[in-house]
């Protein structure tokens, strides 16, 4: 792929994307053939900002996990009501990490 069009679309796409795992991100998309490219704008990201809203505002149901596609895990959420609140308290920190992480996994799927 060219240089100009890794650059655009980690400028886009790194708040998306951990940023430790940004310089292998890059790498592997200056390898890809540009026949693959088209395959790499299909890919839907979700937004760690959207993640965590969610979880602040109504994560004690679980959507912020369905949201990011944790949908077992949404779901146990659901019927414990977020861990009487104490799984709640920890998705504050952990789900914007995971969103990222989720992306990332999608990112290489696309890749491979």
């Amino acid at each position: 792929m060219e240089e100009s069009k890794v650059d655009m679309f980690m400028m886009i796409n790194s708040n998306n994307l951990p940023s430790m795992s940004l310089p292998t991100i890059r790498e592997k998309l200056l390898a890809l053939p540009d026949s693959r490219a088209s395959a790499l704008h299909m890919t839907q990201f979700k937004n760690p900002t959207t993640a965590i809203t969610l979880s602040v505002l109504i994560g004690h149901f679980g959507i912020d996990r369905f949201y990011i596609g944790d949908t077992g895990l949404g779901i146990a959420k659901l019927l414990t009501c977020g861990g009487l609140g104490i799984w709640t308290l920890v998705d504050w920190f952990l789900i914007m990490g995971l969103a990222r992480q989720r992306n990332y996994d999608n990112l290489l799927a696309t890749l491979a």
